[in-house]
């Protein structure tokens, strides 16, 4: 059996060195992914991440019970002793206007994008999803209002040592969402010893966590109610006191592909809490701000609407030395997409500084 995530699946020994670069932006799964085909090709990769530890989200929000953490850190640990990856921790690299994004708050050393791309041969930037959605409805600004990825980290940060006070806990937690950071929200919230309720404003068949880790988590005690949309978050000095919801009816499909939830008039209700969390989804966080139109410029990477990096099918951006792949790309995923992607974008990588090593004979 083995106890450790194969990073390094194409080669067993490090290769001899063709003497390349490779700057990685973010550790997460795709990052090192990418670190692992690469260094089998022969490349010196070093992994720039922003939090004290590799894995991203797969060590400080996805729970253990869901992967267990020792296998992907005996993973990490093989590709930096055996193979030799340099991981540059608590290292934020940006470009342009700062933009605060969750798990922020380990970053010690901020290294501008443009010096990472003239110091490096080549870049892949894998950054993922740092940056919650929430809806904005009055009271989210209440203390016991949070979201599902600044729940779930915090839990993760205090089992791993970093912090030495428990995370806050709430004795009746409504979370809000139907994905898997809804999923693991409310889990740990039941583990914590709440009252749970998991509150979607679809039915669970429509759920993006999927029917069976509805019933999954309903069978451990988690209480489901169906067809709710918040309409505010209910605020006494300061402190949530519980939500205003919305009863939904399903109507024709919306660009989802899912049907559309219709607003019922006159049926509203209201829950009591003294903890919400908010798990209505992510955004991707490259590392640079969409609003820095003169730095995207100068960088040569253009955004989407909704935050993702534009990149063409070999998953190159218009700069010719910066690659991306994985969330960065695709927007919130699985974690089987998100290293597909960037295995992708490191073979395209691959591709690219061959062929600029080859060298054209002149015709005599």
């Amino acid at each position: 059996m083995v106890e450790y995530m194969r990073f390094a699946f194409l080669c067993r020994e490090k290769p001899p060195s063709v003497n390349k670069r490779i700057a990685i932006i973010g550790a997460g799964p795709a990052g090192l992914a990418a670190a692992g085909y690469l260094v089998c090709k022969g490349y010196d990769v070093d992994v720039y991440d922003k939090m004290p530890l590799p894995g991203g989200l797969m060590i400080f929000a996805i729970p253990p019970w869901r992967i267990p953490r020792e296998r992907i850190l005996n993973g990490i640990r093989e590709l930096e002793e055996k193979f030799g990856v340099k991981f540059i921790l608590k290292t934020k690299v940006f470009a342009g206007k700062e933009r605060r994004d969750e798990g922020d708050d380990f970053v010690e050393k901020t290294v501008p994008l443009e010096k990472i791309i003239d110091d490096y041969d080549a870049v892949l930037i894998t950054t993922g999803t740092w940056q919650s959605k929430v809806p904005r409805v009055p009271g989210i600004e209440a203390k016991g209002v949070t979201t599902a990825l600044e729940y779930v980290y915090e839990h993760r940060i205090y089992e791993l040592g970093f912090r030495d006070k428990p995370p806050h806990t709430g004795k009746k937690v409504i979370v809000i969402g139907g994905g898997y950071s809804a999923v693991d929200a409310a889990e740990q919230a039941l583990r914590d010893g709440a009252e749970t309720y998991l509150v979607y404003r679809r039915t669970v068949r429509q759920a993006p966590a999927g029917l069976y880790e509805i019933e999954r988590i309903k069978r451990m005690g988690v209480n489901i109610i169906e067809l709710a949309s918040p309409l505010e978050v209910i605020v006494e000095n300061d402190i949530v006191k519980g939500v205003k919801f919305q009863r939904m009816r399903l109507g024709p499909p919306d660009e989802s592909g899912r049907p559309r939830p219709i607003p019922i008039p006159g049926a509203e209700f209201v829950l009591e809490a003294d903890m919400v969390i908010f798990a209505t989804g992510e955004r991707a966080t490259p590392p640079v701000s969409s609003e820095d139109k003169e730095a995207l410029e100068k960088l040569g990477i253009e955004l989407t609407r909704w935050n993702t990096i534009v990149v063409d099918e070999n998953m190159r951006t218009k700069n010719p030395k910066v690659f991306a792949g994985g969330d960065v790309v695709n927007g919130p995923s699985k974690i089987g997409p998100a290293i597909a992607s960037s295995l992708k974008a490191a073979r395209s990588l691959d591709n690219w500084l061959r062929a600029r090593s080859l060298k054209l004979v002149p015709t005599p």
